[in-house]
């Protein structure tokens, strides 16, 4: 089949383009159809967590970001401004903040950081508050910096797939492409056709989120409240609400939302009757219909995103989950098109994503139960809030939020291995993300190991070498990093008691130079990169 493009990607949202520019980076041709012909605006997720800020830090989106998020403090400065102006009791910054569990604020100041999970993020650890439709922004314009073609107002209506490609049909025509990758959402078209199973938990809440004009809004508590009859949300910028009510999911999720249905809704659970809303800037439904397909790829149709699993969206956790997923996706999908991907490496998509996904499902569930406004959830609410009070909750439940927790069960026994790869300081000066941008793996040698160098020979543009000093932790004499920032192989310096004698014994096991630690990097140089060969494109 001759191909219009290597990969079609359905879907021009923040998970498609991220996706889209991850193969772009490895000289793969994309074509993304997205529905909607402009960027989306309708209010969704405020916040990145660790892995996304990581991955977006290690592609050099950092200082956008940054700016981004300058402009979301701003505005919440702005909201608590206009909330003393109009008289609010009680209105100041809140602690540092380190995220919520259904709704019950974690203290930053109660937060342990020397937990070694938190690792050694560097500058992304700083940027975290990026509003989706941002996002999805600075993602267009990188995918078409990269070659990306982004056909806006094309609608995906069907697909043939067969052993050697893929025919599309369109809204404007049709085209050929060797793989299919539904980025297309909750209610995926590609999901949906491909007949992939989509097993879960049926909703049994209303939620609204919404930007707002309205008077009467002093009378509200800012941020999370729960109440006798739901949850709500004030701030943190001026006009935005959200409310969940448990009454059942909404009879038309495709309705219009209107001012009187926004209204109705946040009077029935703030009891704040005086409330108006006299216009809506932007509003959207959601549910907490929680389903996952049980793989994500079927022949050469894949899936990612909210198209491979959907739940409630309280911490953003669907717009992060998906980022991860076009990361771990991206360069093996690439290897494949590119034909040097050893074989079983696709499979390993599923089998690394698949268990966060289930894992954020039930962490989405579990804060659904917790905001029940009956009786006994909100006794057993009262003794979690009481728990959040202390070091070890409040630092167990920002792991979980923040991503830091997450870990791929790799071979080998290092403590980094399988983890995010900690941003070391060089001694050339330069950090390990500065060496990540070009999406190709890396062999850092942190110990002049000219042995430990020669196991990369053959592989060409696949993996990149590195010879530095490291600065802040001088027993790391080794690390390769897969182009998704995930940490496949590290190794030791031998301690003064680990060093060999005078009798000529090799070097000590888990050392760089030991054969036994040489011989688990060559098994994880060919389980990821495939066979060295020199003439590799």
């Amino acid at each position: 089949m001759n191909h219009d493009a290597d990969v079609v990607v359905a879907g021009g949202g923040p998970v498609g383009l991220m996706l889209a520019c991850e193969l772009a980076l490895a000289d793969v041709s994309v074509v993304v159809l997205e529905r909607l012909t402009e960027v989306d605006t309708t209010i969704k997720a405020g916040a990145i967590n660790s892995p996304s800020s990581e991955a977006f830090y290690r592609r050099g989106m950092l200082p956008d970001l940054a700016e981004v998020q300058r402009g979301a403090i701003e505005k919440f400065s702005s909201f608590l401004r206009q909330r003393q102006a109009a008289g609010a009791s009680g209105v100041k910054p809140p602690p540092k903040f380190a995220g919520h569990f259904a709704g019950i604020m974690l203290r930053g100041d109660l937060l342990d950081e020397s937990d070694p999970d938190f690792g050694s993020p560097g500058p992304a650890a700083e940027v975290g508050l990026v509003p989706q439709e941002a996002l999805e922004r600075l993602l267009a314009a990188r995918a078409a910096e990269l070659g990306v073609v982004l056909r806006r107002g094309v609608t995906l209506t069907g697909f043939d797939a067969g052993e050697d490609g893929v025919h599309i049909h369109t809204s404007d025509g049709s085209l050929r492409t060797g793989w299919l990758v539904g980025c297309d959402g909750g209610r995926s078209t590609v999901r949906r056709l491909a007949g992939f199973p989509f097993p879960g938990t049926d909703p049994e809440i209303t939620g609204h989120q919404a930007l707002v004009e309205m008077t009467g809004s002093e009378a509200l508590g800012a941020g999370w409240n729960s109440t006798g009859t739901g949850t709500y949300v004030h701030g943190p910028m001026p006009g935005r609400i959200l409310t969940v009510e448990f009454d059942g999911p909404p009879a038309d999720r495709e309705a219009p939302i209107t001012a009187e249905e926004l209204e109705a809704s946040l009077r029935h659970v703030s009891g704040v009757t005086d409330i108006k809303i006299h216009k809506v800037l932007t509003a959207t439904r959601f549910t907490d219909n929680a389903r996952q397909v049980p793989d994500y790829r079927a022949g050469r149709v894949l899936l990612a995103g909210d198209a491979a699993h959907v739940h409630s969206p309280f911490g953003g956790q669907g717009l992060n989950l998906g980022i991860g997923d076009a990361m771990n996706l991206g360069w093996k999908l690439a290897a494949t098109v590119r034909g040097w991907a050893p074989e079983g490496l696709l499979d390993t998509y599923t089998a690394e994503r698949h268990p966060i996904g289930a894992w954020v499902l039930e962490w989405t569930r579990a804060q659904v139960a917790l905001m029940r406004p009956e009786s006994h959830t909100r006794a057993l609410r009262g003794v979690i809030s009481e728990l959040t009070g202390t070091v070890a909750a409040t630092t167990f439940f920002a792991k979980k939020v923040s991503g830091v927790w997450q870990r791929y069960d790799l071979p080998g026994d290092h403590p980094l291995t399988g983890r995010s790869a900690p941003d070391l300081e060089l001694s050339d000066g330069s950090r390990l993300a500065d060496h990540l941008r070009g999406g190709q793996a890396l062999l850092l040698d942190l110990a002049d190991d000219a042995d430990l160098r020669k196991r990369a020979a053959g592989y060409g543009d696949r993996v990149r070498v590195r010879t530095a000093g490291c600065l802040k932790r001088p027993g790391l004499a080794g690390l390769l990093v897969r182009p998704d920032g995930c940490t496949a192989w590290a190794a030791d310096s031998p301690g003064p008691s680990d060093t060999p004698d005078t009798s000529g014994t090799p070097g000590t096991p888990g050392t760089p130079g030991s054969p036994g630690s040489l011989d688990e990097l060559n098994a994880a140089l060919h389980r990821w990169f495939g066979t060295p060969d020199d003439t590799a494109a």
